[in-house]
């Protein structure tokens, strides 16, 4: 008999515990949420080439750039090493279209640096950079986001692009674009939170 009614206490214990962990979790959850908010929320970034911290370094540094006198060591020193990860070389007859993408156009009414560079031929390389910088921010309150209630991401990012032509370790022309500031806010609400895509993964399920 003793050892029954052990049995029993546990039994008993364990249905308290199993109906009353999910009340402290939530309270617990809640709680952090209330103090500290979105610390707890994890953030992401995505860094293309980080030679630049933002949009107007990578400028200042472009803008050194000289036509028929910027070397490619140069390039190299100004943060445009061509050899390094994420430069993309254009290939001829492809930089013809980049560099000249009005075909009206005579080759004595282009930028000199662009006709030298299509008359080089396979003597001229073209190289294309792209240095970008994203961020992710999950804001708002730490439990909704937990729960798969409620998602906010603060989402800033810079891009800057160029190109480069260079004949014979000389650069004859470059330019460059790009967005020196971009921010938005992506928002995810889901009414069903945790359980929001088990209807769909039921009817997937009953579908095949």
């Amino acid at each position: 008999m003793p050892v029954k009614r052990d049995r029993l206490v546990g039994h008993d214990t364990r249905k308290v515990l199993n109906r009353f962990l999910p009340v402290l979790l939530l309270a617990i959850a809640g709680a952090l949420g209330g103090c500290v908010s979105g610390r707890l929320l994890p953030d992401s970034s995505v860094v293309v080439r980080a030679s630049f911290t933002d949009f107007d370094r990578a400028r200042i540094a472009f803008d050194n750039i000289e036509p028929y006198k910027t070397t490619v060591d140069d390039l190299k020193t100004l943060g445009f090493d061509p050899t390094s990860s994420n430069v993309r070389l254009i290939g001829y007859p492809d930089n013809v279209g980049r560099l000249a993408p009005n075909s009206s156009l005579a080759l004595d009414q282009l930028d000199p640096g662009i006709r030298d560079c299509i008359l080089a031929r396979l003597e001229c390389r073209v190289y294309e950079y792209r240095v970008a910088n994203e961020t992710r921010e999950r804001t708002g309150s730490f439990m909704l986001d937990w729960f798969n209630f409620k998602r906010t991401v603060e989402v800033k990012s810079w891009q800057f692009d160029a190109i480069v032509a260079v004949r014979n370790g000389v650069v004859l022309f470059r330019n460059y674009g790009g967005a020196p500031n971009n921010e938005r806010t992506e928002r995810e609400v889901n009414p069903l939170g945790p359980l929001q895509g088990i209807g769909s993964t039921v009817a997937g399920g009953l579908w095949h």
